[in-house]
This record gives structure tokens, C-alpha cells and sequence, in this order.
């Protein structure tokens, strides 16, 4: 059975932790490696530090600490995926996150992308689990991260 392009959602997977995280292709600017880091003071563990992209510091993020799924360290052969942020805020066009893979580029068909209701509680940072054909991924909550983001950057 054929779809057309507008029955599909076109998505990037990556890994965090334990979990696959399936971001919206149309929020993803860029996938890189090998991007020289530099911490941030007094921030939280999840927000790893900052990278410089196309002129501007973009707060990098571990999805895998702030949402409590593990440990993703911050290593050379990582790869960074930045979002364009959706808010609107002049301080914030961009921030990025840390995958220990190659992020997968997927078209899922509408009716093939299912919510799974089997959590009562979902982890920080994360809108809804959805099952993708027998797999699972973490749909996650960008608004939300967006702000937490902008406050602790703020701080």
C-alpha cells in the first residue's frame, strides 16, 4: 500500500540512554561530530555545556539525564544534533542534544505512529511514548525542555 507524502511524518530518531527519541524532522537544523564542547558553570548535569554553530552558543543538553534514563557521556565520538527552538525567544533560536549514534532519518505513516498508554507517569521532558510498529520511542515535550533551558542559561 502506497501513502501519499502527506499521510507520513517524517522523523529523526535518536538514542538516549536506554531509549530511542523521535524528534520532528522539521526542528532538526543540523546532525554533527567531533564539536568541541565548553561546560557551563554552576548548570545542572543534563545541560552539558555550550557549542558554537553558524555564530551562536547553543546550549547543549543530555535528553538521557534530564528526563532520568541514563547516562550519555560527552564523548569525542558522539554525534549533536541541533533543534531549531520553537518558542520565539531572541536568546534562544537553537539548542542541541547529545546522542551516543548516528540519528536515523524515518517517514512513519500516520496511522502507524500509536500512542502507548502503558506508563502512568512519563519521565521530565517527555510529551508521550509511541509505538512504532513493535518498537517503542519517547516523543519529547520541546516546549518544556525549551524553557528549562532558558532558565537555567538565565541563572
Amino acid at each position: 500500500m502506497s501513502y501519499a507524502s502527506n499521510d507520513e511524518i517524517r522523523g529523526v530518531l535518536i538514542q538516549a540512554g536506554e531509549e530511542r527519541v523521535l524528534l520532528p524532522n522539521a526542528t532538526v537544523a543540523e546532525v554533527m561530530s567531533r564539536v568541541p564542547v565548553e561546560p557551563l558553570g554552576d548548570a545542572p548535569r543534563w545541560l552539558v555545556g555550550q557549542i558554537a554553530w553558524h555564530g551562536w552558543k547553543v546550549p547543549l543538553l543530555s535528553f538521557a539525564r534530564l528526563s532520568g534514563l541514563g547516562e550519555e557521556p560527552a564523548a569525542v565520538n558522539n554525534k549533536i544534533v541541533v533543534l531549531k527552538a520553537l518558542g520565539g525567544h531572541a536568546t534562544l533560536p537553537y539548542f542541541a542534544l547529545l546522542t551516543a549514534s548516528f540519528p536515523q532519518l524515518i517517514s512513519v505513516p500516520r496511522d502507524g505512529l500509536l500512542a502507548d498508554a502503558s506508563e502512568e507517569a512519563l519521565p521530565q521532558g517527555v510529551h508521550m511514548r509511541v509505538l512504532l510498529g513493535e518498537q517503542s520511542a519517547l516523543l519529547p515535550d520541546l516546549d518544556a525542555i525549551e524553557s528549562m533551558v532558558l532558565e537555567n542559561m538565565a541563572a
